[in-house]
């Protein structure tokens, strides 16, 4: 029998098949209420260049979509953009964390992101029994794309125009895996490097998803020595307002608010380095991470 390769180490004492099939009753509610439900799911962070952190999160992924919730991931890979860069001679540079793309660099961004990076992704998931494919914003429309308003220093950097959801939404409805890479172009041709989160919001928001989850390297929003389960917009305001909330996070936290407002259900920021965190944030009544939610649904003690 072929045996799929596994990362994780064996635990010194067995888990109780009494424990494991509390776990497996504790997801069953979710698995109903998720079921032909839409996720979108940004990949970036750690989870994207360790070796067993990739494997769990193939496995992770492919089981979301084998249990009937439709999946649509959209990947980050800027170390790989830097060092293909690099490779070739480009030095990269970054205004307020985005990368300057000029005409040589939207060429490394494309190779990289619409090559390696995602076939990469692609596999991994077909080598975990999942049926993925490649889509970059130039396939069918997927992305449309404008200028950023800084481009005058940003150079080919966009914003997104709009989403070609009907393309996306037969590739879901024919089982697939849709692995997007965050380029785009407008209808003068120009391709235009796109932040990963920015896309995977307005994909989240074309198809009113249900969740729009981003893997990341930060366990969710600390508050003292203690993760935050759920977030509604007027704690957040709050929060922001006497620095609990600050720096790089203040703009993930409105970017999150801003993604609600428009019509998905749920976010979720996790931790991409804590092995099957996607699973047990979207499957445990508590969760792992921090869950972004709508005023209405501030009382809500529990994940779902």
């Amino acid at each position: 029998m072929e045996q799929i390769p596994f990362c994780e180490t064996k635990p010194e004492r067995p888990t109780p098949p009494a424990a494991i099939g509390q776990v497996l009753i504790e997801a069953l509610p979710y698995i109903c209420k998720f079921e032909r439900k839409t996720f979108v799911i940004k990949y970036g962070g750690s989870a994207m260049k360790d070796h067993c952190l990739k494997n769990t999160f193939a496995q992770n992924v492919t089981l979301l979509r084998k249990v009937g919730i439709k999946i649509v991931l959209v990947h980050g890979g800027g170390d790989a953009i830097t060092r293909t860069a690099e490779k070739l001679g480009l030095s990269s540079r970054f205004v307020q964390g985005k990368r300057v793309t000029d005409n040589d660099m939207i060429n490394v961004v494309q190779m990289t992101l619409a090559g390696k990076v995602n076939q990469d992704i692609v596999q991994l998931i077909s080598e975990h029994g999942g049926k993925a494919v490649g889509v970059t914003g130039l396939d069918a429309d997927t992305i449309s794309a404008v200028p950023s308003p800084n481009a005058e220093k940003l150079g080919l950097v966009g914003d997104v125009a709009s989403i070609n959801t009907p393309y996306i939404d037969l590739l879901c409805n024919a089982g697939l895996i849709p692995v997007i890479a965050p380029i785009g172009f407008d209808k003068s041709g120009n391709i235009y490097n796109i932040n990963a989160d920015d896309a995977a919001s307005s994909i989240a928001i074309a198809l009113k998803a249900e969740k729009l989850i981003y893997v990341s390297d930060v366990e969710g929003i600390h508050v003292g020595d203690r993760i935050l389960k759920t977030i509604c917009k007027a704690e957040a305001a709050d929060y922001i307002e006497q620095g609990i909330i600050s720096g790089g996070m203040i703009p993930k936290v409105l970017s999150a608010f801003k993604t609600l407002d428009s019509g998905v259900g749920k976010v979720h920021l996790i931790d991409g380095k804590s092995t099957h965190s996607l699973l047990l944030e979207i499957f445990t009544h508590e969760g792992v991470g921090t869950q972004f939610i709508a005023e209405e649904d501030c009382e809500q003690p529990l994940k779902s």
